[in-house]
């Protein structure tokens, strides 16, 4: 998550790179990285040249980590353009390879801020999105670095599209209740949930990350909120 203060340039919360990078992840990141990168130099975002016309729908992930999900996702849906938002750059490597090995062309990569990205993308512009296991900050000096917020999902309420889909998944319990309590403060959001069955369960369309496997072994149970866009 970015500074919001206007007086400062923006900076981000948490690592930007990890280990050293390997010989494939290197060349993934000087190589291919640079065709996937999503340019920010316009006012704003032209989604049909960005993907070469080839794609009417276009779906935003925020924070993909390795990128199991959003692979999965793009893999599943070749008929669908995917951003992808991640700043670190070992994540952005290990999805590239991942990209890679299954043949996938639909996926533009931003490795910045994701609040950089949402200002330039149009507006109603994003059929689906997904913000999945991001970083709970737990210590109540750090809650400000937490990617929801009202600033933030007013941005989402732009770029979604009427009807559109937000999934959201933690298994983190402070930043799960958190993140219910802004969204339901939010005019531009409903969560479609009629039982606890809807939001411990992730469904077949919504693949597991290592984020969420590693919270599996060390007990601690997830959370999967689905937020509809309201009509405006």
């Amino acid at each position: 998550m970015a500074d919001e203060r206007p007086d400062r340039k923006r900076i981000l919360y948490g690592r930007r790179r990890g280990k050293t990078l390997r010989k494939g992840q290197r060349h993934a990141i000087d190589d291919i990285f640079p065709t996937l990168q999503v340019p920010l130099e316009a006012e704003t975002i032209d989604l049909n040249a960005l993907f070469g016309g080839n794609f009417e729908t276009t779906w935003l992930e925020i924070g993909f980590g390795a990128g199991e999900h959003l692979a999965w996702q793009a893999d599943h849906h070749p008929d669908v353009g995917i951003i992808g938002c991640e700043p670190f750059i070992n994540g952005v490597a290990a999805l590239i390879l991942k990209l890679e090995e299954k043949g996938c062309n639909n996926v533009r990569i931003h490795n910045e801020a994701a609040e950089l990205l949402m200002e330039k993308l149009p507006e109603a512009s994003i059929n689906k999105g997904f913000l999945l296991f991001a970083d709970p900050w737990p210590k109540s000096s750090h809650h400000k670095r937490r990617f929801v917020s009202e600033k933030n999902i007013a941005a989402l309420a732009r770029v979604l599209e009427d009807n559109a889909e937000l999934r959201i998944g933690t298994d983190h319990t402070n930043y799960g209740a958190w993140i219910l309590w802004h969204m339901l403060q939010s005019e531009d959001f409903v969560w479609i949930a009629e039982s606890p069955k809807d939001w411990r369960i992730r469904g077949d369309d919504w693949p597991q990350t290592r984020y969420e496997a590693k919270a599996l072994r060390e007990g601690r149970q997830s959370v999967y909120y689905r937020f509809i866009r309201r009509p405006r």
